[in-house]
């Protein structure tokens, strides 16, 4: 997500320009996401509390691509 931001960004998007729609996220990204993209606009449904030592949001989805492609 931050390199296609940043992409946007190089290309001549402001980042208050940038719409980010995501189903969960978590504090570590946002504030990440807040701190290199000011003005950023992100709609989240949930922010969940943390993080595991996987990056893996709590509780969050677990890995979503292992659980969309049954792998």
């Amino acid at each position: 997500m931050r390199q296609v931001i940043q992409d946007l960004v190089d290309r001549g998007a402001a980042p208050g320009m940038i719409r980010i729609v995501s189903a969960v996220c978590a504090p570590p990204a946002l504030k990440l996401l807040a701190d290199k993209f000011v003005g950023l606009k992100i709609y989240t449904g949930i922010i969940d509390a943390e993080v595991n030592e996987q990056g893996f949001i709590i509780p969050g989805l677990g890995d979503a691509g292992d659980r969309a492609f049954g792998t």
